[in-house]
């Protein structure tokens, strides 16, 4: 009987190492299932009982189950808030902020191009603001460039992106992709992972989405560049990989994630896939406080300047608050800036 027992605690002393090692490898799953439960979609007391017993079940059977049997154990309970993650639904039914209560949409016949509900909101603070929602028509013959909008708020290695379309006459279709909150939402970076906020696509004057953030917010800075293209009919083809984009959220939500699909993951493949020229994948999409560094160093901005000049030159905050609300507010933060003639 002796014999026995101090095998079975030999065995058992032999096994912690691995049980160890299978608590560390599985931390994600599980951390990742509780934030997936946290926030499923799913009655509120439902998610919070499944949320308790994985957790309970994923400890148990690395405490307890047999060695051999933990990872495919710990995988199958895991399903639970994989489940609960698949099944939750987008949907354009929500009570929405004004700022995002309408998703724009648009029409085409030949040349002629019609948006619907282009934001143009009154701000008197980032806070207080008057909605404003137009209908506006563009002739894609007169398409001229492309330009994008970096937009940092002190954070070295992540900015926010936007893309303008430039046409003749200095009127510009500028586009932020986004979260749409709901009324009272917040954003938050760690729920950016775990499908509570829908995707949209803001088409806006420039007047809105420029100004929101270097005249209303604090500790934004707005740095603009015209793009380069291979080939003239891309500014094109851009263009209409963005519209086709609103229309389909239009009638078909879906979800943010603050990885795959956002604000430079979602330009950078309609870049990709409307493009002549095939762009690689590069770390500057996922830490896109460098993505102009990168589009110097493959020369799809002006490249006349060193890029620390070329840089300070594009920073247009002091630009913007000059120009204040005005109809020539597009052209003026453009004045004298490295490649607009482009």
């Amino acid at each position: 009987m002796r014999s026995v027992k101090l095998s079975s605690s030999r065995d058992r002393s032999r096994h912690w190492p691995a049980r160890l090692g299978y608590a560390l490898l599985l931390s994600p799953f599980l951390l990742w299932g509780i934030f997936a439960l946290w926030w499923g979609s799913w009655p509120r007391g439902a998610c919070l009982t499944l949320l308790s017993v994985y957790a309970a079940a994923h400890c148990a059977i690395i405490l307890l189950a047999p060695v051999r049997r933990v990872l495919p154990f710990c995988l199958a309970a895991f399903l639970v808030p994989l489940a609960s993650f698949l099944l939750m639904q987008p949907s354009n039914d929500r009570n929405w902020q004004p700022d995002v209560a309408r998703t724009p949409y648009a029409e085409i016949s030949g040349d002629r191009l019609v948006v619907h509900d282009v934001r143009n909101n009154v701000y008197r603070s980032e806070t207080d603001y008057t909605p404003a929602y137009e209908t506006r028509t563009y002739d894609l013959s007169k398409l001229k460039g492309v330009d994008v909008m970096l937009t940092d708020w002190g954070l070295k290695y992540i900015a926010h992106t936007m893309v303008s379309f430039a046409f003749e006459g200095d009127d510009y279709l500028c586009f932020s992709i986004e979260t749409r909150k709901e009324t009272g939402e917040s954003y938050s970076a760690v729920r950016g992972f775990f499908r509570q906020y829908e995707l949209i696509y803001i088409a806006g004057d420039e007047r809105d989405l420029v100004r929101l953030r270097t005249d209303f917010r604090k500790g934004e800075n707005v740095y603009l560049y015209r793009m380069r293209f291979a080939s003239p009919d891309d500014a094109r083809r851009v263009l209409l990989g963005y519209l086709e984009r609103i229309n389909r959220l239009h009638e078909h939500p879906q979800w943010y994630n603050a990885l795959t699909e956002n604000c430079m993951t979602s330009a950078f493949r309609l870049a990709r896939r409307e493009t002549s020229e095939k762009r690689k994948w590069h770390w500057s999409i996922i830490l896109n406080g460098f993505a102009d560094r990168h589009a110097y160093e493959n020369k799809r901005i002006d490249t006349s300047l060193p890029f620390d000049e070329l840089k300070r030159l594009s920073l247009i905050n002091e630009r913007a608050l000059a120009a204040g609300d005005g109809p020539d507010f597009s052209r003026k933060i453009r004045e004298g800036l490295p490649g607009m003639s482009q």
